[in-house]
Parts: structure tokens; sequence; C-alpha cells
């Protein structure tokens, strides 16, 4: 559990976490396959965007993503003490347009409804400032305060309910959801010496609000060892640039170890050395959808090559008219030319088009997909739009299905996390 990561780090033995934080269907099949293979937990994670009480851009409220993830690990033989949710950004900063106090009223129903759902991870996002904040990114002591506010909604509701108390996640180093690598393409390290500030805030505001019980629960702490990604690339992560931090980690209280955000997109060997530097919770989603759309994309190149079709999916011609008629999503994200616009609707590593899967245009037109190409595809164009793949089908250790290709697709860019868990770089 992932109140033992710390300890197993303390003891000089191996070990992290992958959290799924993803509500595509095909994602939480994949990585609910992975959990069950390897015999680990599963961690999903939903954001307050995502999945809160309007529904968030999937449709789901907290109890509707709660009952899709246990459904989709029964179906894949997942046993339910396997599976562990969390809810990732909870805070005011989904309603900032309101002045804070009725931002910070929607926030703590939020977080009542996430546990009331059985959600135990929860990540308390406090950093940012609301309409009548000051200042976008708030005083340590402000958001520490409102970390705590929303600690003790979370821990009334848990007693009420007679459920266990959740796990909480702190901290204010975290970068904007979904990639937000600077024009420079360097990311700032957490110094230890603020960190150590800033938990000494959190800690006293935990004890002000009386919930210094939960301070115990206090699995992580978000700390930035200088990765991140925008549309073109990845920052790698840099072991020698990370030494302060990462040896801070002894010096943390209690149960307490290092959280991970925009951990996506990462090669296999800094994946490695990041688990053995004690960044133990790695929190990735992106660099799952992408490679989703990619296989998708390709399934969609191979239909457009198979004569005799009636009904073609037209999928990439239905994900753009969606963005174009839609833009809220990646508006602010994607700038450029309309031609480079286009490009990044289509290939950026932010992956906002994994917003619009959830729309019926986008369902249909995917189901359509599937059924055209629901007999064995041709080896020329799986040689032509799935090199990588084709040789398995051949061989026969991959049902020559294109639900098997998406699920291949996925498990390739998520089985470097879970293998960097299992057995990082430097330690037997």
């Amino acid at each position: 559990m992932l109140k033992d990561l710390r300890n197993r780090h303390l003891s000089g033995m191996i070990g992290g976490q992958v959290a799924i934080c993803s509500a595509h269907p095909r994602v939480l099949a994949a990585a609910a396959a992975r959990a069950k293979n390897d015999g680990t937990l599963l961690l999903v994670e939903a954001t307050a965007n995502q999945v809160n009480l309007s529904g968030g851009y999937t449709g789901m409220t907290p109890a509707h993503f709660a009952d899709r993830v246990a459904r989709q690990a029964a179906d894949t033989g997942l046993a339910r003490k396997q599976i562990l949710l969390g809810a990732d950004h909870l805070g005011p900063h989904l309603w900032r347009e309101l002045p804070a106090f009725k931002a910070m009223v929607q926030a703590e129903a939020l977080t009542r409804a996430y546990v009331a759902a059985g959600f135990r991870k929860l990540h308390l996002d406090t950093g940012r400032g609301c309409a009548d904040d000051t200042r976008d990114r708030l005083p340590v002591k402000i958001a520490a305060q409102r970390a705590a506010e929303l600690c003790r909604a979370a821990e009334a509701t848990a007693s009420r309910l007679c459920r266990q108390p959740p796990w909480y996640v702190i901290g204010t180093e975290v970068p904007a959801p979904g990639g937000a690598l600077g024009k420079n393409k360097t990311v700032a390290v957490t110094d230890p010496q603020d960190l150590m500030a800033e938990l000494a805030h959190y800690k006293k505001a935990f004890n002000r609000s009386g919930v210094d019980k939960a301070w115990e629960r206090v699995v992580a702490v978000v700390v930035q060892p200088g990765i991140d990604f925008d549309d073109h690339q990845a920052a790698a992560y840099d072991s020698q640039a990370a030494t302060a931090i990462s040896a801070f980690h002894q010096q943390l209280p209690d149960a307490m170890t290092f959280e991970i955000h925009a951990a996506d997109y990462q090669s296999p060997s800094a994946l490695k050395k990041m688990v053995g530097d004690h960044f133990t919770l790695l929190k990735i989603g992106p660099c799952l959808t992408f490679a989703l759309r990619e296989a998708l994309f390709a399934l969609a190149h191979i239909e457009n090559e198979i004569p005799g079709l009636t009904h073609r999916s037209n999928l990439m011609a239905v994900m753009a008219q969606l963005m174009h008629n839609h833009p809220k999503h990646w508006i602010t994200h994607y700038h450029g030319s309309e031609q480079e616009l286009r490009f990044l609707q289509r290939y950026s590593l932010r992956d906002r088009i994994r917003y619009y899967w959830p729309r019926a245009e986008a369902r249909q037109a995917c189901e359509q997909l599937m059924y055209n190409l629901r007999h064995p595809i041709p080896q020329p164009l799986l040689q032509q739009f799935l090199p990588d793949i084709a040789g398995s089908i051949t061989s026969g250790s991959l049902p020559p299905t294109s639900a098997a290709i998406l699920e291949i697709r996925i498990q390739s860019a998520l089985n470097p996390y879970a293998e960097a868990c299992l057995n990082p770089a430097g330690y037997e």
C-alpha cells in the first residue's frame, strides 16, 4: 500500500506506484490487465474537471466513475482489494471565477462526494487563487489552510459514513495539468529548504483545523524533480540535478514520500532512475491516451484502404470537426497558424484530443471503426500502418483484432512505468 512506499525506500528496498490519470475505458482496461498480470495495486485517479458533481468533461460523477472502474476491473478478473481510487486536483481552482469562500464551498462538496464514492487517496490542490485573491499563486500559508479545510470535510464524511479515513497528498509545486514545459525547455527542481518550510505550514494548518490525526495519513507531497512536457517534447529526468531533493526524502515526516505529476513520456532508463531516487508515486495520463490515439488513427488509415466498405467511420475528420466546434479544451493550450493548430490538435503531446473521446460523435465513429475492422486485418495493411505489431499478430502471440491492437499500444506506453516501479535501476 501507499503508506509502505517511504519505509521500503528507507530500508533499501525497491518500489514505486503508477497512478493512472485517465477515465477512458480502454486505458482503464489495459491498466487493469497489467495490474492483474503483475499482482500489483491498480491506482486510478480522477481529476476534478474530469469527474465532478456536474459530470465534468466525461459526464461522470465520482460515484459513476467508481462504478466504471469496478466493473472494468471485474471484467479483467482483478480483485477488488487491488484497486485504489484517487481524486486529483481537489480544490477551488475549478471554480476560480468565484470568490474564494464560494469556491471552497463547492470544493468541499466535491471532496465529500469523492469520499462517499469510496475514493481513498485525495490530492488537495489549493495553491491557485480565486476571483478575490490578489495572486494566482497563493502564499503557502493560505494554500495550506485551504487544504486543511478540505481535509476536515473529508474526515467528517468518512466518519459519518463509517468509512476508512482517506490518505492525502499535499503541496503547492503542482504543474499545470496536461503539460506545461516552459519556453526555455527547462524545469526548476524543488528546493529542499522551500519544501521544509512548506511542510511546516501544512502541519500547522492541519493542527489548527483539528485534523492533526490526518497528518499521519499524508502519504505524499508533490515535488518537481525537473520533468514536464509541451506540445513537441518532454524534459528528460536528470538524476544529478535532482540530487538535493532526492536526499531530502529521508527527512520527510511519518509515511510521506514524493509524488510526481506530469511524468508522461519519460524513457525507461529515466523512469528507473527516478524511482531509485525516491520519486515513488508517478502520475501519468496523456501518454496513455496519446498511445490510444496513435492506434486509433492507424486503424482509421487501414479502414480507408479497405475496399468495399459501405459506411466508413471518418474518425479523423469527426475528431477534427469536434475540436473545431468545441474549442474550449484546447484554445488556451495550442497556439499558431491554422495549419499549426490542425497539427497540434492531432499530434500534440499534451493530447488535448483526449477531452473529446467521451462525446457521442466520437464514440459512434470509434464503434463504426471497430465494426468495419471486425474481420482480420490484411497483412500488407498491418505491415504498412502497424509494423511494430504486425509480427506479433502473424506469429499468433497477439489476437488479430482491433481491440487487441488498442490494448497492446496502451500497454506499450504503460509498461516502462510499471516495470520501473517493480525493479528500478541499482536495486535488486
